[in-house]
């Protein structure tokens, strides 16, 4: 064989490769909305530079848990995780600088603690509502004065 036809095999073997990983992933979307409960949330991961480190995700309520997913990973496991009983809302903000680049359109970061650690997430204010009621649907015999 010519190598330029070496040179079209390879491009069409990538070509199919890149629509193989795409189709995984809106598979793997679906399997992970398949329950419900989930929405946009990108995860600050490195805040060592301002407005830097911040990855985008898919969020999911499981039950006592908060679980967030990479967007462009394959997993079907999520990459955090997150206890609602360990986590305490902080405040908001809308995102500045490098972040309104780096995030959804519309999202604002909302800062947390997570047992004691701080935590920094970016969603839609519909989702920051939803991530307050559920925050604050602790089951009873909770203690509220933490």
């Amino acid at each position: 064989m010519a190598t330029w036809e070496w040179l079209l095999d390879g491009i069409g073997v990538l070509l199919v490769l890149v629509v193989c990983y795409f189709g995984a992933l809106m598979v793997r979307r679906r399997a992970i909305g398949r329950h419900g409960g989930t929405f946009e949330l990108s995860h600050r991961v490195r805040a060592g530079r301002p407005g830097r480190g911040w990855f985008l995700g898919i969020g999911r309520y499981s039950g006592e848990t908060l679980e967030w997913f990479r967007v462009f990973s394959l997993s079907p496991r999520p990459k955090r995780s997150w206890e609602r009983a360990r986590m305490i809302y902080d405040s908001s903000r809308t995102p500045e600088g490098q972040e309104a680049m780096a995030l959804y359109p519309g999202h604002v970061v909302v800062t947390c603690r997570y047992a004691e650690v701080p935590v920094e997430f970016a969603m839609a204010p519909a989702s920051l509502t939803g991530f307050q009621a559920w925050l604050e649907s602790r089951p009873p015999g909770t203690d509220w004065s933490r």
